[in-house]
């Protein structure tokens, strides 16, 4: 979640006499708020249903496409089901499925389903293609897949497939697939896990430090790897939102908040669903975006806070259809993912005046937040526009000069460094990229370029790294440059991004 000043400011070394008074003495950042007592040495299962039996009949999913609602208690006990179903297909503890899934109530099963047993998932956009999605699937060394039957063709054995890969795995040999509808020859039917009997699920002891989620990112240094995210990663990452007599992110039981983002990517899997179930609050599935029925939805089901991208901003500020629906239910609006100007977030105010409107910072190897506004707060304070909020709570952030590594102080700009439980433990099987991100004192390097003012509000004014962000998703200039000089007419290629106003 990038959030870009309006303005850049030239990066120059520190000098002595320009540090602020104010400026802690050892140069580390600290939240406004304070540090709280953390639970991160349960599962991630256990703490986001710790409060089950106050919330059991609430409202905990809500599809967006049927308009079935899952309360708290169904919720819990299909994930129990769906456990023990892993469990009889041969899921073991370590082991990792691919949840290869839009936005859905069986996305929400199979990946709690999975932290039950101790399993890992590997979340992936449907919308890949099928190199993409065998690469990802063999790096996580993957059991199963769980989709949807409009993908299983891109994971046959098939020529298109293949490129003549005589070890290309074979459904129902290699690996088994299981569809949430109707499933094609050699594939299951989603109901095998989520009718099995719940008291199957084997007893296995998690620890905190063992791996839950492993999504893919293209981080600081270009080809996607996986990110290995720890129960005690997330738990903390969720807690320092929505933890504590004054979370950062305040969201109540009669909160309603919008899933449109998807799933797949660590910011809606985070901030929108693991902080709605700890924090008790609905959670509206939106599977397929359409301006129209979005809007609809919101109406409907009068939603309360919305986790937001900039393209989705700028339709909900400027396209007139958004004039015929009322959207007084919205009180909070959060955007991440990418760079939010003060012009779009003043077009947007000006739809949802009643609403709180601030940014986030993250990124994936984070946990992936890195700071919040602190205008979400229960007890808020004051934000400024173009910031994306302050670090948050029982975590350290510094920024660094990065030619010299020496941190800086007050409105001086350099690269972000954060450290805490939240970060992850490492890329998969990548030690020398670990190494290159995280250093031996445990600072994660986040490769962006920014500042801290006076106030503690965090700016990010530039890049180190050269990743392209388009529409919220992560474009990596390596990518792309390595399958164009994959032709035979092309000799070299650099891949930049061009700014389309």
């Amino acid at each position: 979640m990038i959030s870009i000043a309006d303005h850049p400011v030239e990066l120059e070394s520190p000098k002595p006499d320009q540090l602020s008074p104010e400026t802690p003495a050892d140069h580390i950042f600290r939240s406004k708020l304070p540090d709280i007592p953390i639970s991160n040495h349960l599962p991630l299962h256990t703490y986001c249903f710790e409060n089950l039996p106050s919330l059991s009949d609430k409202p905990c999913l809500i599809s967006g496409s049927s308009g079935k609602i899952y309360s708290f208690s169904e919720t819990h006990l299909i994930a129990q089901k769906t456990a023990a179903g892993l469990s009889n297909l041969g899921i073991q503890k370590g082991d990792a499925i691919m949840i290869l899934l839009h936005n859905c109530a069986e996305f929400v099963f199979a990946f709690m389903g999975a932290s039950m047993i101790g399993a890992v998932s590997t979340t992936a956009n449907p919308f890949y293609t099928s190199k993409e999605i065998f690469k990802q699937f063999k790096a996580a060394r993957a059991k199963l897949i769980i989709t949807q039957s409009q993908y299983v063709d891109k994971l046959k054995d098939t020529n298109n497939n293949n490129d003549g890969d005589e070890n290309f795995p074979k459904i129902g040999e290699d690996f088994k697939v299981i569809t949430i509808d109707d499933p094609p020859e050699n594939c299951l039917d989603f109901s095998m896990l989520s009718e099995a009997n719940e008291n199957e699920i084997p007893q296995v002891t998690i620890h905190p430090d063992d791996p839950v989620a492993l999504p893919f990112s293209s981080g600081t240094t270009g080809l996607p790897k996986g990110v290995v995210l720890t129960h005690k990663s997330l738990i903390t990452s969720v807690a320092q939102q929505v933890d504590g007599e004054n979370p950062n992110l305040y969201l109540t039981h009669d909160d309603v908040v919008l899933c449109v983002l998807p799933l797949f990517h660590i910011y809606s899997l985070n901030s929108v669903l693991l902080c709605s179930l700890r924090a008790g609050a609905a959670v509206l599935l939106m599977q397929k975006f359409e301006i129209g029925t979005l809007l609809e939805l919101i109406q409907r089901h009068k939603v309360s806070v919305a986790a937001v991208v900039p393209p989705l901003v700028v339709l909900l500020a400027k396209n007139p259809v958004v004039a015929q629906f009322d959207l007084s239910s919205i009180r909070v609006v959060l955007s991440g993912a990418a760079p939010l100007g003060k012009e779009l977030e003043d077009a947007l105010r000006g739809r949802v005046p009643q609403a709180v409107l601030g940014q986030g910072y993250g990124m994936t190897e984070a946990g992936p937040v890195l700071s919040m506004c602190l205008g979400f707060a229960k007890q808020p304070f004051p934000t400024k526009s173009g910031s994306c909020g302050t670090v948050v709570r029982n975590a350290e952030l510094k920024v660094i000069d990065p030619e010299t590594g020496c941190s800086l102080g007050y409105n001086q700009p350099g690269e972000i460094c954060i450290r805490g439980s939240q970060i992850m433990k490492g890329y998969l099987n990548d030690g020398v990229a670990t190494a290159a991100t995280i250093d031996v004192e445990g600072w994660l390097h986040t490769g962006d370029i920014g500042y801290v003012d006076e106030d503690d509000e965090i700016f990010i004014v530039d890049r180190v790294k050269e990743i392209i962000k388009f529409k919220g998703f992560q474009v990596p200039p390596a990518e792309l440059e390595s399958l164009l000089i994959s032709h035979p007419s092309i000799a070299d290629a650099a891949v930049v991004p061009y700014a389309k106003r």
